[in-house]
């Protein structure tokens, strides 16, 4: 198959899970590689393109009760508790990624953005076809959205600069596994902006 465009008809930016925590100091939750702060401040250009270009913008949430009723599987693995309802990292950074009161906001108890959410049916109603990743974790929370996004036939395009992961390997061999699904899908912030303006020029 050829190498389809960067952006195909309507765009949409999902930031996923960039929140407090990641702004801050924290003992415990879940690992982060280094470099993963740097990469979400560097998420923040991504956003303001999108703003500038009217791209519309999906904030996404990971938060859990306090009970942990709803955290399923979760903690078998290597992460520890996180995201707890009332804790200081768990609202999403809303200054630190100028999220604004005409972008969109859903919370989400699992990985993906799609699974028990009401992402589907507000991408059908923005008519979404190219879908724009950025936020945490690359190959968690990210990867998974990026597969469901595929599986639904969304082109899917992640912006490997401004995601980070658990480790460097895992965060580098999620990026590969979701440009194996797309070719062209994982993208630098300088080249998504770049297309993200080209777009609002071809436009007007």
């Amino acid at each position: 198959m050829p190498r389809q465009p960067t952006l195909v008809g309507k765009t949409v930016l999902l930031v996923i899970d960039i929140q407090k925590g990641a702004f801050i100091e924290a003992e415990g939750g879940i690992p982060h590689m280094p470099g993963y702060t740097e990469n979400m401040i560097r998420a923040r250009r991504v956003v303001d393109a999108a703003h500038n270009a009217g791209v519309p913008v999906i904030f996404f949430q990971e938060i859990h009760r306090r009970d942990l009723i709803d955290y399923g599987r979760e903690l078998d693995g290597s992460e520890d508790i996180h995201c707890l309802e009332g804790e200081p990292g768990t609202p999403v950074a809303r200054e630190e990624m100028d999220m604004r009161p005409t972008d969109y906001f859903v919370h989400k108890r699992r990985y993906s953005v799609f699974f028990g959410t009401e992402t589907e049916i507000l991408l059908k109603g923005l008519k979404a076809e190219t879908l724009i990743m950025i936020g945490g974790m690359t190959d968690v929370c990210v990867h998974y959205s990026f597969v469901d996004g595929h599986q639904h036939d969304y082109y899917c395009r992640v912006v490997g600069d401004c995601v980070g992961g658990t480790s460097p390997e895992a965060h580098q061999a999620a990026l590969n596994a979701m440009e194996y699904l797309q070719e062209g899908a994982v993208l630098s912030a300088d080249e998504i902006v770049e297309a993200i303006g080209s777009a609002k020029l071809a436009a007007e």
